[in-house]
């Protein structure tokens, strides 16, 4: 007991009140996020969409994720974290509410961008509100139990959404709203503004030009994104695989749950693993494994060895999440946090798009080989890890040390 005890402490203890509010508010959001997930079979089955037209709609949404991604950067670094937080969540809760009452499909279509564009702007003040209250020697620990709440609210939401979706899909759209509005009312509550005014430049003046042309933090938006393409690979590329070998959608659905019991089971154990070691080491293992676990499927002709290349990759991205949080953070100018974090997160929406892109045409014109390819693209990355690693630490150091002469 008292092992537990200690265990529990390491992972969760030392944490500032208001980090763990917005853990909540992320957590909350996850588990309510359920609308978008069944937007095509919505607009399908309510609203007489073809499914071409569906996509289209849907794939709006996605663009205006891609713009909201980037104005949420900008607005947490000029508002401020709160105000963003706060603006992005009501304005979402009124579009679902919008879209669950809209029979136009124009009209449906534009909410559907506007959503989009809603719902992606609380990250980067998310982000940067964690690392403004965490102080640096907790922040594997902060990120960490970010990435497990996104991932046990991405369950919660995926058990959801089936059961709601067959009572009302109206009733989806409406809990969602309440959800988000709940999220809101949480951090007008219980979240003061974080960011703190400083001598340094003011974030305007440099705008976005800083981000997009800091080379160092740009390879490692590159590396991440190397890593996306992988694991974008499991959500549309791998269930085309396990079709073409005679597997039902159900094997898929085992696939994935087995993904995610590992996430939710086992990334409270991941600091405890690598805080002694190098971020640069830890992502190229990370890396590596997630490589080995793609390999394996160029052999894949059965459910179980397609379970056992899953926890292979699986256990490799939750290697990943903590050091790639933290790298993200000290790279980032205290005056520039939303917009480096807005960078960042657009390698997500890139690899959503360039995985399936690439991959279908790849598995289509090299078949098992296509997952060797996969494979040398993650081997690829993690030497690269390697090889980018010493000038970052440069930078971080060379960053830590003017903030110490600034402050003694």
């Amino acid at each position: 007991m008292p092992k537990a005890r200690t265990w529990w402490s390491d992972a969760v203890g030392g944490l500032p009140a208001t980090y763990w509010y917005l853990w909540t508010g992320l957590l909350i959001n996850r588990v309510g996020g359920f609308a978008v997930l069944f937007l095509s079979l919505y607009l399908t089955a309510q609203r007489g969409a073809s499914t071409a037209l569906a996509g289209l709609i849907v794939g709006a949404y996605g663009i205006g994720g891609v713009a909201g991604t980037l104005l949420g950067g900008v607005l947490t670094d000029r508002w401020g974290r709160r105000s963003t937080l706060l603006a992005s969540h009501i304005a979402t809760a009124i579009l679902l509410v919008a879209l669950a009452l809209s029979t136009a499909l124009p009209v449906i279509a534009a909410f559907s961008l506007l959503l989009g564009l809603a719902q992606a702007m609380p990250g980067p003040a998310f982000v940067a509100a964690i690392i403004d209250v965490v102080p640096a020697e907790h922040r594997s620990r902060a990120f960490n139990l970010q990435f497990w709440a996104f991932n046990l609210g991405m369950a919660g939401a995926s058990l959801l959404a089936g059961v709601l979706a067959e009572w009302s899909y109206l009733g989806l759209f409406l809990i969602d709203a309440a959800s988000t509005a709940l999220t809101c009312v949480l951090i007008f509550w219980k979240v003061p503004e974080t960011r703190r005014r400083t001598t340094l430049p003011d974030a305007d003046a440099g705008g976005m030009r800083t981000a997009l042309t800091d080379r160092i933090f740009l390879a490692f938006v590159g590396l991440t994104l190397l890593q996306a393409l992988l694991y974008s690979q499991t959500n549309t590329i791998v269930p085309l695989a396990m079709r073409d070998d005679g597997l039902s959608p159900s094997s898929y659905g085992l696939l994935t749950a087995l993904s995610g019991t590992l996430i939710v089971t086992g990334q409270l154990f991941v600091p405890k693993l690598i805080d002694r070691h190098r971020k640069a080491r830890v992502l190229a293992v990370s890396l590596a494994v997630m490589a080995v676990g793609f390999a394996v499927l160029a052999a894949a002709d059965s459910l179980t060895v397609y379970l056992l290349a899953a926890a292979v990759w699986t256990i490799g991205s939750m290697l990943a999440a903590p050091p790639n949080a933290e790298i993200n953070a000290e790279l980032a100018p205290p005056e520039l946090r939303g917009r480096y974090q807005a960078v960042f997160f657009l390698t997500f929406p890139a690899a959503s798009f360039l995985a399936p892109a690439l991959g279908g045409a790849s598995l289509q014109a090299f078949g098992p080989a296509h997952w060797l390819i996969v494979a040398g693209v993650g081997a690829a990355g993690a030497v690269l890890h390697l090889v980018a690693g010493p000038a970052r630490e440069r930078r971080v150091a060379a960053t830590a040390a003017r903030t110490r002469q600034t402050t003694a």
